[in-house]
Parts: C-alpha cells; sequence; structure tokens
C-alpha cells in the first residue's frame, strides 16, 4: 500500500490539438501504452459525493486499485497492488479485496459490500518529464464516446501551473473546464440511461 499527493492541471483537448503536441514532442507510436480503468462506486453514487473516486487500472498484466480522495490541494491517492484474481473478483463478481483502501471508505461511513462495479475506460497514453512535471498525453475511449487529454502532474502547485499557462498559450489552447476521467465517465452512463 502506498499513498501520495497528486497536485495535476487537466484540459481537454480537441484530436487536432492533440496529434500537434504529439508531433511537437516527437512522440512515436511505441511509446504510447494501453491502460484500462475499471471503475467502482455505490448505486447512490457515494464515493462521487465524498469527493472521492475507486478505480482498479491495468497496464500490461498489472492490477493497482487507487482511492482518490480530496485534500486542501490536490488529491490523497492510496494505491494497492491486486492480482489478477482479485481484480477479476471485483469486476465479475463484484467482490472487492480487502486492505487499506476498504478501511478509508469505511472511515467515511460508506459501506464497502455495497460498491459495484461500473463499467471501464480505455487509454492511450504517453507520459515524459516536462519542465518540473510529467506532461500526459491521453486519448480515451468509453461507452462509446472518445476525448483528448492533457495533464501536467507536478509538486509544486504555483509552478507547474505557471507552466502548464505558458504551454497552453504557447499551443493556442483555451483553457477549457476539464472534468477527471471518472466524472466524464459517470456523465456519459448517466446520459446514455436517460435516452433508453
Amino acid at each position: 500500500m502506498t499513498q501520495n499527493i497528486e497536485i495535476e492541471f487537466k484540459n481537454m483537448l480537441t484530436k487536432a490539438e492533440y496529434e500537434r503536441i504529439l508531433s511537437e514532442f516527437n512522440i512515436v507510436e511505441n511509446q504510447i501504452i494501453t491502460q484500462e480503468n475499471f471503475y467502482f462506486d455505490t448505486p447512490a453514487f457515494a464515493l462521487k459525493k465524498a469527493k472521492s473516486a475507486l478505480r482498479i487500472r491495468k497496464i500490461g498484466m498489472n492490477y493497482m486499485m487507487t482511492l482518490k480522495q480530496p485534500r486542501e490541494i490536490g488529491l490523497l491517492e492510496t494505491n494497492q497492488v491486486l492480482t489478477s484474481e482479485e481484480a477479476s473478483e471485483a469486476t465479475n463478481k463484484g467482490r472487492l479485496p480487502n486492505g487499506q483502501i476498504k478501511q478509508l471508505i469505511e472511515q467515511i461511513h460508506i459501506p464497502f459490500a455495497s460498491i459495484e462495479y461500473f463499467g471501464s475506460l480505455i487509454t492511450n497514453r504517453v507520459e515524459f518529464p516536462y519542465k518540473d512535471g510529467i506532461l500526459v498525453l491521453d486519448h480515451s475511449l468509453y461507452l462509446q464516446k472518445e476525448d483528448y487529454e492533457m495533464e501536467y502532474e507536478v509538486v509544486n502547485y504555483q509552478e507547474g501551473l505557471k507552466n502548464f499557462q505558458t504551454l497552453l498559450e504557447q499551443f493556442g489552447i483555451p483553457e477549457r473546464r476539464t472534468e477527471n476521467k471518472v466524472h466524464r465517465f459517470y456523465n456519459q452512463k448517466y446520459r446514455q440511461s436517460k435516452t433508453f
């Protein structure tokens, strides 16, 4: 189990902007990795209401369960390594493994047994050092939708904000209100449920 504070800036991109940034930074196809996020919440979205999110991420044959919780600046990420069997139990049978994440969720008065698997999102991602942080470019596919996003992960909020805004200006990209992936996933799921 590991914990860290995540400070990141996000901005949605058009496909053309995404491709231009890839080209400008000389990113080639084999640098892009595919990961799959499996999202969980209660039927009443109790984690979302607590401004938290729970996912299992698969990269290659490795699985990591992550709980994100709000902090004054950034998010507290708690990570728990899972076996493929534990990940399969969670997505196929709705049984999440015990551990630190279960304890943290129950501390905010959400019964762990009430959490259900909601679905998955596939991201084609490249990340690389940029100034004093890590620049991340994502192409995500979920629920018959796709989108493009840039994230900038930093340690120093003020310095990171300045670098991120300068980068957007350099590429002529307007600042766009950007929700995190789990919120975009849930919003799309909600929109689809209203069309049936």
